[in-house]
């Protein structure tokens, strides 16, 4: 049975969408996340489903994710089903896309993939766009706009800098710039302290939280009494190092703490924390069911200020 879930309206005028939303990066990338060899197209059908269910109903890709896989199969899944879907994806700028064209090539390519008419959210996947400007690249996507092809757009990684420039340009042609889509956690707080969550308050701009569990870390699973070497992508990241996790021992136990008082997970206490925020829409990944419905059990009640404010505190370090 579907939650009634409080929606969220992507930057001024986009699409209303839960204040959830599920990441597809592990959706067939064998790269990073191993898919076909301990989870395949059945476990991510069943996280479909679940997260449906929950009333979680957003789902964000990218073309890159699995080489297009990643689309390919949320739009199996969504000729499965008769709910409503709503879709967040994006462009990669890669070195021989340099035309306005190759903007709309890359959509129609996303669309085909999908299987829709158009995308809720395209976002640009990173700033630097090599030989194209971001005026060419702004225009391309407000062209697409005024097609009906994609309902919002946005971008990813972009600074407060850029995203003023990116703001700016679309501004020119009447299409306000929906969101901005950053790594942010409890232990990845750079985003307030470079002023990028600021600057998108000030622009309207919604902040999609990419890694919101820090790859984990703040779910409690690893801790130093059960120490192992991370197999997939983590073992790239120095927070899963035995020092590491030393260091966010204090904000895991108060994680613990305050989600036995909810009766929630850490990491549904970690996502409700940036939930809380306003105006921040966290993206944790699911490949089962059992993970889309964790993440789910973040929405429909809140922390107190007082115990946002001691999340706040204990995570300070991480703002650097």
């Amino acid at each position: 049975m579907a939650t009634e879930v409080q929606a969220i309206t992507l930057g001024q005028n986009g699409p209303t969408v839960t204040p959830l939303c599920i990441g597809t990066w592990a959706w067939g990338d064998k790269l990073f996340w191993n898919y076909g060899s301990n989870y395949g197209e059945s476990q991510l059908w069943e996280a479909f489903k679940a997260s449906l269910d929950a009333g979680v109903n957003f789902f964000d890709t990218a073309e890159i994710y699995g080489m297009g896989l990643s689309e390919e199969l949320l739009g199996k899944f969504m000729q499965q089903t008769d709910r409503k879907v709503q879709i967040a994806t994006k462009y990669g700028p890669l070195p021989w896309r340099f035309t306005a064209e190759s903007v709309s090539e890359a959509l129609t390519a996303s669309l085909k993939r999908l299987q829709v008419q158009q995308v809720d959210l395209y976002q640009v996947h990173w700033p630097f766009a090599f030989l194209m400007s971001q005026d060419t690249l702004m225009n391309a996507l407000a062209d697409e706009v005024k097609r009906g092809r994609i309902a919002a757009v946005g971008v990813s990684n972009y600074s407060a800098e850029q995203m003023r420039s990116a703001h700016q340009i679309l501004a020119s042609r009447g299409v306000p710039l929906a969101t901005n889509q950053v790594r942010y956690s409890l232990l990845t707080r750079q985003v307030e302290s470079q002023g990028i969550v600021s600057t998108a308050k000030q622009l309207g701009v919604t902040i999609l939280a990419y890694s919101p569990l820090a790859q984990g870390l703040v779910t409690g699973k690893y801790t130093l009494e059960n120490y192992q070497e991370p197999k997939d992508a983590r073992r790239f990241d120095s927070r899963f190092s035995r020092s590491g996790l030393e260091k966010i021992a204090p904000v895991i136990s108060l994680l613990r703490e305050l989600g036995e008082k909810h009766d929630r997970t850490p990491a549904q206490v970690a996502l409700n924390w940036l939930i809380v925020q306003g105006n921040v829409i966290p993206i944790p990944g699911a490949k089962t069911a059992e993970q889309a419905r964790q993440n789910a059990g973040a929405l429909g009640w809140r922390l107190s200020d007082d115990e946002v404010a001691k999340l706040e505190n204990a995570s300070r370090p991480w703002l650097g």
